[in-house]
């Protein structure tokens, strides 16, 4: 009989195979806290490589400062204050102290991230490696914000000692320290000078790096009250209008140097239910715009 007669039924066709459940080993928000702890590692550890370079250009300019206003000048008589003797120019340090301590939180706070950004969207384009992390955009410029303001705060441990005991003989800064102010303060400053620095390096071009410095970082020194209080503003104004004592609140870094004022010493200084506000609103202000710029500048 042939197979004809008896014809075989059709195959059945096997089931496809189910199809195997992919699991991310770890979820976004996990992916991108180790890739922003791992961007922080990385800058901490060039800083731990080159320390001694960040320790020189942290110290020279406050060093410079504290030697020329608390040693030199008291020394060959034409100190500030020298008119009242060594009371007036122990007045002037417990002034100064402060005050250098808040500039050089300023200084490292913008360095660290504003030179670093103009060179990475510069010539050496490190950017494009760093937004290659498995994270969103905006935290590779938090990550940046981060281990700068980390930087910010070695300066500040490391220039106050200095400013506090370079003094000429007979002249001393009365300080006082006030731990709750300065636990809470400083950081506060570090992380709003990092982000005006992520606001300033997405702002200006790799090539007018300098003019940030002439136009921006210049007028907020001299006016953020580094070598004055702000409270003795009042004596200048017109018409009885203290201009120059309510033209300076538009710069942060008087709210930083009063800060320190009210945390290292008893000297008069500005209230703190004004500074702390106004450092956590101009933290907002310069991070929001900082964010937004450096989004733009990776993705154009």
């Amino acid at each position: 009989m042939s197979a004809e007669t008896f014809p075989t039924a059709a195959a059945t066709p096997a089931p496809p195979p189910a199809p195997a459940a992919i699991r991310p080993e770890r979820s976004a928000a996990a992916a991108s806290r180790a890739a922003l702890r791992a961007l922080i590692r990385r800058d901490l550890t060039v800083l731990r490589k080159n320390f001694g370079e960040f320790v020189g250009r942290t110290i020279m300019q406050p060093l410079m400062l504290v030697f020329v206003f608390l040693y030199v000048f008291p020394t060959i008589g034409q100190g500030v204050g020298a008119g009242t003797g060594r009371a007036g120019e122990s007045a002037f340090a417990t002034v100064l102290v402060p005050g250098v301590v808040a500039i050089s939180i300023m200084f490292q706070g913008i360095q660290s991230v504003a030179i670093q950004l103009s060179q990475e969207f510069g010539y050496t384009r490190e950017i494009e490696d760093r937004v290659q992390a498995p994270c969103p955009i905006w935290l590779v410029a938090v990550a940046r914000v981060l281990s700068g303001a980390t930087q910010a705060l070695i300066s500040a441990l490391i220039v106050f000692p200095i400013a506090a005991v370079v003094h000429a003989p007979g002249v001393h800064a009365h300080l006082s320290v006030h731990w709750w102010v300065v636990v809470t303060l400083i950081p506060l400053a570090c992380v709003a000078m990092t982000s005006l620095g992520l606001v300033l390096g997405t702002t200006f071009e790799p090539r007018n790096i300098g003019l940030m410095f002439g136009f921006v970082v210049l007028p907020l020194v001299f006016l953020g009250g580094t070598y004055y209080q702000w409270t003795r503003l009042g004596a200048v104004h017109v018409g009885g209008f203290h201009w120059l004592q309510v033209l300076v609140l538009v710069n942060p870094l008087i709210y930083i140097a009063e800060g320190m004022r009210a945390g290292l010493t008893d000297a008069a200084h500005m209230p703190l239910v004004a500074v702390y506000p106004v450092l956590i609103g101009f933290c907002a202000l310069f991070l929001g715009v900082g964010l937004r710029n450096f989004r733009r500048r990776v993705l154009s």
